[in-house]
């Protein structure tokens, strides 16, 4: 399966919504978007992962990265998940305690 990727902007955040596979093959298109959109000034970032049907130790770094970045300019990079197999990658990793990850969109946002 290929990854899809479309942005858009929801009041001062931009979203990111994500589809398909996060892997080894398809990370660095997510990982170059991120970097676009930073370097365009887009430093509160939400990652919809809700189509996502699987993600490896690549997307994770490449998130990890995405956090990195807008860090560094002061912005947040929040995540949508509410995919079980998902959240226990987080959870397994420690990662659920760097991200801040809600079920849906409208949480992200409150």
């Amino acid at each position: 399966m290929d990854l899809t990727l479309q942005t858009s902007e929801v009041g001062s955040r931009t979203v990111v919504s994500v589809g398909g596979e996060i892997d080894v093959y398809t990370a660095p298109r997510l990982r170059d978007t991120i970097t676009t959109l930073v370097g365009a000034g887009a430093y509160d970032l939400v990652i919809d992962l809700s189509a996502v049907d699987f993600l490896d130790s690549t997307g994770l770094g490449v998130l990890v990265g995405g956090l990195k970045k807008v860090r560094s300019h002061d912005g947040s990079l929040v995540l949508v998940c509410n995919q079980d197999r998902l959240l226990k990658i987080f959870k397994i990793t420690g990662l659920s305690k760097v991200f801040a990850i809600h079920p849906d969109q409208a949480s992200a946002f409150a």
